[in-house]
């Protein structure tokens, strides 16, 4: 495993680590304890020092099974936490300081640690970037010791961007094979402010593991059965916003013309660490042996000139409009 500063933070990351929306279960099957902790401990025995999580995954179930898991280990890892996504409706209006603090205390309960080595808003609205005190609030925190470090998660660029007029350490972004618009400007830019890149969403919620067909069906409570079209959050969580059946279609083509085998999937997270301002990508498991799978991706040699174009000639052909457009 190769390690990667995250931004201000000054933290070296593992460069494939693991984001824990799927921890102890498949999207919409019932936690595991115990397959939570074999899962972390596999990561942890791979390499993987960095754990990204939430308040509202598992119902705080991955933020209290983090817990657990790094007692002890609080000077080897660092765990990333998103807030946010508690709010009911989830507008801009209800991101204010006593909301705010409230959740990151939520998160200090469930992690069971003094301090949040570092927090993101979890895919705020829009408007929430052009509300400085949000971020004002976030800096006395940071005062007070509660957290270390803050940033965003974001679905669009253009938020990700005006982020960086505050004192961010770390964004989160969607990027990868299906989604390559953050590399054209925004990478640079950050560099530019010293923000780590975490780039999630690697496999365009599986159909950049090249296993999926037209037939391929999933669960009732999975987001790729009930968001397809944002149903119940914003359509770029799901498949990257890519229409199903062209996403199936542009990833048989990249594994044939990679020559990919049975190996896109790695091959499209070793892809995303060609960019050098991302510090990590945060592939999720259910299962330890998915771990392997994953952290192999590190393994891989560098892509060439020629598999870099194959990427480029696939987004252009299949994917970039309208996707390039909307995130």
């Amino acid at each position: 495993m190769d390690y990667r500063v995250l931004g201000k933070t000054g933290f070296n990351i593992s460069e494939v680590s693991l984001g824990t929306w799927q921890l102890g279960s498949k999207w919409g099957d019932p936690f595991d304890e115990n397959d939570a902790q074999n899962t972390l401990a596999a990561a942890y025995d791979a390499g993987v020092n960095f754990f990204d999580t939430a308040d509202i995954y598992q119902d705080g179930h991955s933020e209290r099974a983090l817990a657990k898991f790094i007692k002890g280990k609080q000077d080897k890892v660092f765990v990333s936490t998103k807030i946010g996504r508690k709010l009911d409706p989830h507008v801009a209006s209800g991101y204010t300081a006593e909301n705010l603090t409230k959740f990151v205390e939520e998160s200090l309960t469930n992690l069971d640690i003094d301090a949040l080595d570092n927090v993101l808003l979890h895919c705020p609205p829009t408007p929430v970037y052009y509300t400085p005190e949000v971020f004002f609030t976030l800096d006395q925190l940071k005062k007070e010791g509660k957290i270390k470090n803050y940033g965003v998660s974001v679905e669009r660029v253009e938020e990700a961007m005006k982020a960086l007029d505050y004192d961010i350490s770390a964004v989160e972004i969607i990027y990868n094979m299906f989604r390559l618009r953050p590399a054209d400007n925004f990478f640079k830019m950050a560099k530019d402010h010293n923000v780590g890149i975490i780039a999630r969403v690697p496999l365009a919620s599986g159909l950049l593991s090249g296993k999926y067909t037209l037939d391929t069906t999933f669960g009732k409570e999975d987001h790729r059965t009930f968001n397809r079209h944002g149903e119940a959050f914003d359509q770029g969580e799901t498949f990257s916003g890519v229409d199903y059946a062209t996403g199936v279609k542009a990833a048989d083509e990249l594994k044939e013309r990679l020559g990919a085998g049975n190996q896109l999937a790695q091959m499209a997270l070793r892809y995303i660490l060609m960019a050098d301002a991302v510090s990590t990508v945060i592939p999720g498991a259910s299962k330890p042996e998915q771990i392997t799978r994953n952290v192999a991706a590190a393994e891989l040699p560098a892509f060439t000139a020629d598999q870099m174009a194959v990427v480029r000639d696939v987004y252009d052909k299949y994917i970039k409009n309208p996707v390039q457009y909307r995130w």
